[in-house]
């Protein structure tokens, strides 16, 4: 006979393992951008009013405190805040947001970001898009950069890594 103590210890356990397996799954969600954090993370709001921290896939935009990090975030809330979006959002990270593809009328964010100027490929994480999407990744990276758009116009720009890597406390 197992003891109470041991069943609810057993239950919990499972209900654990339950949610994080649940939060590992792919989702799509659909719903409105109601903050804007910084060049490549937004909250989302569902339709059934939850919020969803996302952070975009593919990209790393310049931080609070960096160059160009203030100009990110507003390129970011002139593309999202207040708008209908959808993601696509395949994996959580360490800090327990959502990864995602975010489309709003049916514009990739985080190309555009890219595209404008306001955000590096996140070469590190490349891998885990389509071979399609690294494709358009990179070459919107290589063509702001020759048009000195937005963060390229710095004759020498600090990927937001190596700026997180020299900052750090």
């Amino acid at each position: 006979m197992r003891s109470p103590c041991l069943e609810l210890v057993v239950a919990l356990s499972v209900l654990i393992a339950a949610a994080g397996a649940s939060a590992a799954e792919p989702q799509h969600i659909i719903g409105r951008i109601v903050g804007v954090s910084d060049g490549d993370t937004v909250t989302l709001l569902d339709t059934s009013k939850q919020q969803h921290k996302i952070r975009l896939d593919g990209i790393d935009a310049p931080e609070k405190g960096q160059a160009f990090g203030d100009r990110s975030k507003q390129s970011m809330s002139d593309l999202a805040f207040g708008r209908d979006a959808e993601a696509h959002c395949p994996k959580v990270d360490r800090y327990n947001r959502r990864v995602c593809k975010v489309i709003i009328d049916g514009v990739d964010v985080g190309l555009e970001q890219v595209r404008r100027g306001m955000a590096w490929v996140f070469v590190r994480y490349l891998k885990e898009l389509e071979a399609d999407r690294q494709a358009a990744y990179l070459a919107a990276e290589s063509t702001a950069r020759s048009q000195r758009r937005g963060l390229w116009r710095d004759p020498e720009p600090v990927a937001p890594w190596d700026w997180r890597a020299r900052n750090r406390p």
